[in-house]
C-alpha cells in the first residue's frame, strides 16, 4: 500500500479541477470585496487570506510536479477541502453589512407549519439520549466526508479528483447563496427577538444587529453530554451568524449519500443512520429552520447533477492516475462519468 501511494503516476501537471474551482470562487469573492470595500470591516485581511490560499495551492502543485503520485495528489485535494474552514466564516465577513432576513424565514415557517419546528422538536423530545443521538449525527458531518473520500481514494482512485471537484464546488455554490441571503437560523435569531416571541410566532427585523453581535447564545433545551459538548465546542470556535438557508449540512450530506449509493451499497447502509440523525439534528439543535432543511435536501440533487455535468464536460480525466495507458487513450473523456 505504501509503495502504491508513492509510485509515480501519469496525471495532469497543472491545477486540479478542485483547485480551479477554488480559484474561481476566490476571484469571484475578491471582486465582491473590491465592490464592497467601504462596507468591509477589514478588506485587506480578506485579500491576504486569498493570497495565502493561492500561494499554498501553487506550492502544492510544484511539490506534486517533483513527485506526482497518489500521496501528493491526496495532499493537494485534502488541503483544498481543509480551506473550506476558511471560506465558511468568510461568508459572514462578506454579508454582515446586509440586513438580516430571519424574520422573513421564521414567518414563512410559522405560516407553513403553524409553529416553529425547531422549538417544538426539542421541547417534545428533551431527553439526554435524544440530544446525544442527534448531536452524534451532527458531529458526523465531517467524518462522513472523510469516510466517503477515503473510500474513493483507496478503491476508486480514478474518480478521486471528480469527487473532490463535485464536493468543493457544491460548497462554493452554497456559500455563494449565503453571501446574498443573510439568514442566521433559530439558534442566533430566537434569543435576540426573545424566546417568548418565538413561541408566540412574533418576529421582527433586527437589521444589522449581527454585524456587531456575532456571538452564539446557549440553546433553550440543551442536554449536556459528550456529543453535545463536542458540537457546542465546535460551534463556539467556528460558528458564525450566517449560512442558514439552505442547510449545507443537509445538502452536502445528501450529496455524499448519493455518491456513496452509487459506489457501494455497504458504505451507503453504514452511513444512512448517521445521515438521518444529522438531518434531524439541524432542526433539533435549532441550527436551521425546517424550510432550510427541505430546500437543502432538494437542492442537493440539483447541485449534484450540475457539478457532475460541469466536471464531465470541462474537466473529465477518467484515466487520472493511470501509469500504463497509451497516449491515445489519455486526456479528456466526456462520456464516462461514474457519478452521473
Amino acid at each position: 500500500m505504501a509503495l502504491d501511494l508513492l509510485r509515480k503516476i501519469d496525471a495532469p501537471r497543472g491545477l486540479l479541477a478542485v483547485e480551479k474551482a477554488t480559484m474561481v470562487y476566490s476571484l469571484f469573492t475578491t471582486l465582491l470585496i473590491v465592490c464592497s470595500w467601504a462596507e468591509m470591516s477589514d478588506p485587506l485581511a480578506l485579500l491576504r487570506g486569498r493570497l495565502e490560499i493561492l500561494l499554498a495551492t501553487l506550492a502544492l502543485m510544484f511539490l506534486y510536479r517533483l513527485h506526482p503520485c497518489r500521496l501528493t495528489t491526496y495532499l493537494r485535494v485534502v488541503i483544498q477541502l481543509c480551506f473550506l474552514t476558511y471560506w465558511y466564516p468568510d461568508t459572514f465577513e462578506l454579508n454582515r453589512h446586509l440586513p438580516n432576513l430571519d424574520h422573513v424565514f421564521a414567518s414563512l415557517e410559522q405560516n407553513l407549519f403553524g409553529c416553529q419546528p425547531a422549538l417544538l422538536f426539542a421541547r417534545t423530545f428533551p431527553s439526554k439520549w435524544m440530544s446525544e443521538a442527534v448531536n452524534l449525527g451532527y458531529f458526523f458531518y465531517y467524518p462522513m466526508m472523510f469516510i466517503v473520500g477515503t473510500y474513493i481514494f483507496l478503491k476508486k482512485f480514478d474518480w478521486f479528483e471528480r469527487w473532490s471537484f463535485i464536493l468543493a464546488s457544491s460548497f462554493y455554490i452554497y456559500y455563494t447563496i449565503y453571501l446574498f441571503v443573510p439568514v442566521v437560523g433559530p439558534q442566533f435569531y430566537f434569543p435576540v427577538v426573545g424566546w417568548e416571541n418565538a413561541e408566540a410566532g412574533v418576529f421582527f427585523p433586527v437589521g444589522d444587529y449581527f454585524n456587531y453581535h456575532p456571538e452564539l447564545f446557549p440553546g433553550r433545551y440543551d442536554q449536556p453530554g459528550f456529543f453535545y459538548s463536542l458540537v457546542e465546542t465546535s460551534q463556539q470556535l467556528g460558528e458564525r451568524p450566517t449560512a442558514a438557508f439552505p442547510s449545507s449540512h443537509v445538502g452536502i450530506s445528501t450529496l455524499l449519500m448519493l455518491m456513496a449509493g452509487r459506489l457501494s451499497r455497504k458504505l451507503c447502509c453504514f452511513l444512512l443512520p448517521f445521515y438521518v440523525l444529522l438531518c434531524m439534528a439541524t432542526v433539533y439543535i435549532q441550527a436551521h429552520y425546517l424550510v432550510d432543511v427541505i430546500v437543502g435536501f432538494f437542492s442537493a440533487f440539483v447541485i449534484y447533477f450540475f457539478t457532475t455535468f460541469v466536471y464531465k464536460y470541462y474537466f473529465a480525466t477518467p484515466f487520472f492516475g493511470a501509469t500504463s495507458l497509451p497516449a491515445s487513450l489519455r486526456g479528456r473523456q466526456k462520456k464516462d462519468c461514474r457519478f452521473s
